[in-house]
Formats: structure tokens, C-alpha cells, sequence
């Protein structure tokens, strides 16, 4: 079989930002005198940041303007206490040991996503930012990716769109069951149990 192109979404796939997204969220919660719940955007990360914000029903200027500021907090707030999942890294060396490449494809702004990656250290072979649901597809089908890993119900709608194996991991918001219900085509507890699973398919 030849070496496999595989995907994977970031938050809550391959780091955990949690701590950091609360604090950052209550920083512009006091700053803007705006309602933000950062325990409830922390636990259901995946879409790109503004499409958060405007479930608020804030209008576009005061979105663009929260939106830099969160980016401006970002490398001192969330970076330095981020880390990564369980198995993350053993996943990222799984694709390369059978020759295969590794892509990370997120909905994060990219900058701050290469800076996660730097802080651990991680090498890939492409970082794609600014992409959520079939738009994580286009650019999976553009690099011919097999296989997408991911924690969100978005993660499945990109594998899908790139005809590549949509695989669930149960780290963020959503059940095994309900990945599945979406049409993940395998669903793990953590990535721990992939590195097992990619090498009996052969990559």
C-alpha cells in the first residue's frame, strides 16, 4: 500500500488549549464589558474563532475587533500552558515511521496554530489554518489525503468532502456514538489507540 497522506484537526485532537482559551475569553470578557462564556467556548472548540463570536450577535465591527485582540493575548495566555493530547505525538511519528505524510488542517488562525506546533516541537508537512467542515475537505483533497483525524462533527464533514477515512478521536465535545451517528468510519477513546490501527492497515 502506498504511505498514506493523513490529516489531523488540532484543538482537542492533538493539544489541549483549554486552560488558556478560558483565561483569554475572561481577559476580553473584562476588557470589552461583553458577555463571553469561556467555559463553554473552551469546551466545544473547532469552528474559526469569528464564527464564535458571532453566535453572540455582536456586529462585525466589535467581532474584528475582539477577534485581534484574542490573537493579541493569545501567544502569552494560551501557548505556554497549552499541551499536548494524549498520544499526539506518538500519532505524528506513527505517519512518518511507515513513510507516510503528516498534515495538520484547523480551524485555528494559523500563526497562532504554528506557534502550538512550535512549542512542542511537532514537524509537519503542512499547517493549513482558517478552515472548518468542508473547507478542511478542499484542502485535504488538494494534498490527496486518505485519512482525517478529528475530535468535531466538522472533522467528519472535511473527511468526507476529501473522500478520505474520516476517524473520530473522543477528546472534545462530542461521543464515539455521535461521531459515528455522523459517519466518522472509526472512532478511538484517544490517539493512543491509532498508531496500532494505521500500521495494521498498512499506512
Amino acid at each position: 500500500m502506498t504511505p498514506a497522506t493523513v490529516g489531523f484537526d488540532l484543538d482537542l485532537t492533538l493539544i489541549d488549549p483549554r486552560p488558556g482559551m478560558i483565561d483569554v475569553f475572561e481577559r476580553l470578557r473584562e476588557e470589552f464589558r461583553v458577555p463571553l462564556d469561556g467555559e463553554h467556548f473552551a469546551a466545544n472548540l473547532g469552528p474559526p474563532l469569528p464564527d464564535v463570536l458571532r453566535t453572540y450577535g455582536f456586529d462585525e465591527p466589535l467581532v474584528a475587533r475582539l477577534v485581534d485582540r484574542f490573537r493579541e493575548l493569545y501567544p502569552e495566555l494560551v501557548v505556554p500552558v497549552t499541551r499536548a493530547m494524549p498520544g499526539a505525538a506518538d500519532a505524528l511519528a506513527a505517519v512518518r515511521d511507515l513513510g507516510g505524510r503528516a498534515l495538520v488542517v484547523t480551524g485555528k488562525f494559523e500563526l497562532n496554530a504554528q506557534r502550538h506546533l512550535d512549542a512542542l516541537d511537532w514537524k509537519v508537512d503542512r499547517l493549513a489554518g482558517d478552515v472548518f467542515a468542508a473547507a478542511k475537505g478542499d484542502v485535504l483533497l488538494a494534498e490527496d489525503a486518505a485519512i482525517y483525524v478529528g475530535d468535531h462533527l466538522g472533522d467528519v464533514v472535511g473527511a468526507k468532502t476529501a473522500g478520505a477515512v474520516a476517524v473520530g478521536v473522543a477528546t472534545g465535545p462530542y461521543r464515539a456514538d455521535e461521531l459515528l451517528e455522523a459517519g466518522a468510519d472509526v472512532v478511538f477513546a484517544d490517539l493512543t489507540e491509532f498508531p496500532a490501527w494505521l500500521a495494521a492497515r498498512g499506512g
